[in-house]
């Protein structure tokens, strides 16, 4: 572990997320029904009791923590409701869309209204490269037991918050429902009409003051590494030797292995510090 005061960053700690045990989900009242997550990584649940350890044990040297919380509606351009196939059928997730796709006609918005501006995303979306759209399960729904934080890592920052006498910052992300955000800073497309979707240049300025910055959370292949991309794209240039990444408090989504193994590679390459919880 560096020394000097820690600034630790949680991305997307949430239900949702998380592999749980049976016995850590919650009971629908409404349907007595046994909630599940909607897109469990693989890991995710020990990731975070991992997590929660770090908390506990660090909590002296902890001077901020920072948790984003992916917050999504319903109806969003990753999520099954928004689409339909050309023969009128329901998109299944994990299907990934392209503007090539929606120009052949194999898919296309239930809301015939919303082809040009969902086009045009697709098309900056392409431009882009980092990611292709995917169609993802329903997941993260504000409001809904899954968009909570574990809670294992809801009760280490409920005693780091009683130790310190200060609140845990929350940053939602993904409430815009025209554009993905993986990443904790901004938008994979931005929305000039919303400034949530732009680069949040205070978030970073505030992480860049940090002794050290530990980053931890979910997925390792998807919103950590978009997350982490963006950071280092904009802290100055010495700054990502402050950065250490909890290799053990992060899993990717499952098929996406592969792309958890790159980022962590070119990461340390860019000076960043992979470590476990027990080694920090």
């Amino acid at each position: 572990m560096h020394a000097g005061d820690i600034h630790l960053l949680i991305i997307d700690p949430q239900n949702d997320f998380c592999d749980l045990p049976a016995d850590w989900c919650a009971v629908d009242p409404a349907s007595g029904q046994r909630l599940t997550p909607a897109l469990p990584v693989a890991g995710a649940h020990a990731d975070m009791l991992r997590l929660a350890a770090f908390i506990d044990a660090h909590a002296s040297r902890i001077v901020a923590i920072t948790v984003t919380l992916d917050s999504h509606h319903r109806i969003d351009v990753a999520h099954p409701p928004f689409w339909r196939r050309e023969d009128g059928e329901s998109v299944a997730p994990f299907t990934p869309i392209t503007a090539q796709d929606v120009r052949a006609r194999r898919f296309a918005p239930r809301d015939a209204a919303a082809l040009p501006r969902t086009l045009a995303y697709l098309d900056a979306l392409d431009k882009r490269g980092r990611y292709t759209l995917m169609v993802w399960p329903e997941h993260c729904r504000i409001g809904t037991w899954g968009h909570l934080t574990h809670a294992a890592v809801q009760a280490a920052c409920d005693r780091w918050e009683v130790r310190r006498q200060q609140p845990v910052r929350h940053v939602f992300k993904g409430d815009n429902p025209w554009t993905e955000h993986y990443s904790a800073f901004q938008a994979e497309v931005p929305d000039i009409d919303d400034p949530a979707t732009a680069l949040n240049e205070s978030l970073i300025d505030e992480l860049s003051k940090a002794k050290t910055l530990v980053i931890a959370g979910e997925a390792g292949s998807h919103c950590v590494r978009a997350s982490v991309e963006d950071l280092l794209a904009h802290l100055p240039a010495d700054a990502s030797r402050r950065v250490i990444l909890l290799a053990d408090c992060m899993s990717p989504v499952p098929g996406f292995e592969a792309e958890q193994q790159s980022f962590l590679e070119r990461a340390a390459a860019a000076g960043v510090s992979l470590e476990t919880s027990t080694e920090c």
